[in-house]
């Protein structure tokens, strides 16, 4: 059964693919993440990412509009701690759009990349993607990839790989919340 992944960044892809892969499921990737700054930063993690699944001989996707858009509906958030309501607002747009590249090719599962990094909610991920499963009528598979070590797995798998490993999330305001958690501005 094909699955589409949603890719928030190329190391966090690496466990997830493997384990999908290893589950029988044909893996087809998709990065959107209008929330990565700068933009050369964004550039890069897609890059990365595009990379990994040519090694891997998967399809790939990557849609780098948006930011804009994402900047608009965050910007009254942008003061909210990570992990807050800004991120949903975030997960929520881009599982939205993972979920409209899944129907456009006809896939009826997806999941997301996201659910490995330790610092996020896959019970909050979980939720905003079975609501916008439900809004066009596909299956949000919940694959908490964190578990079992995933995240250990996936820095492995990284490493491996020689990738490009980020330490931010990727949006402006968690950059800045990272400067003033280290004593910068």
């Amino acid at each position: 059964m094909k699955i589409l992944l949603h890719i928030c960044c190329a190391p966090c892809s690496t466990y997830p693919v493997e384990l999908l892969v290893e589950k029988g499921y044909e893996v087809v990737g998709f990065f959107y993440n209008p929330n990565i700054y700068p933009g050369e930063e964004l550039i890069k993690r897609e890059e990365e990412a595009r990379r990994f699944f040519e090694l891997k001989g998967l399809p790939f996707f990557s849609d780098l509009s948006d930011v804009e858009l994402w900047y608009r509906l965050t910007n009254k958030l942008k003061d909210r701690r990570e992990g807050d309501i800004r991120c949903n607002v975030c997960f929520a747009m881009r599982l939205d759009r993972a979920a409209r590249e899944a129907r456009r090719l006809g896939i009826e599962l997806f999941t997301t990349t996201l659910t490995v990094a330790p610092m996020k909610s896959s019970k909050k991920i979980f939720r905003i993607g079975n609501i916008i499963a439900r809004k066009y009528g596909l299956t949000f598979l919940m694959e908490d990839f964190k578990k079992k070590d995933g995240f250990k797995k996936s820095c492995i798998i990284s490493k491996e790989f020689n990738m490009y490993r980020q330490d931010y999330c990727g949006c402006e305001y968690s950059l800045m919340e990272r400067g003033r958690r280290r004593g910068g501005d």
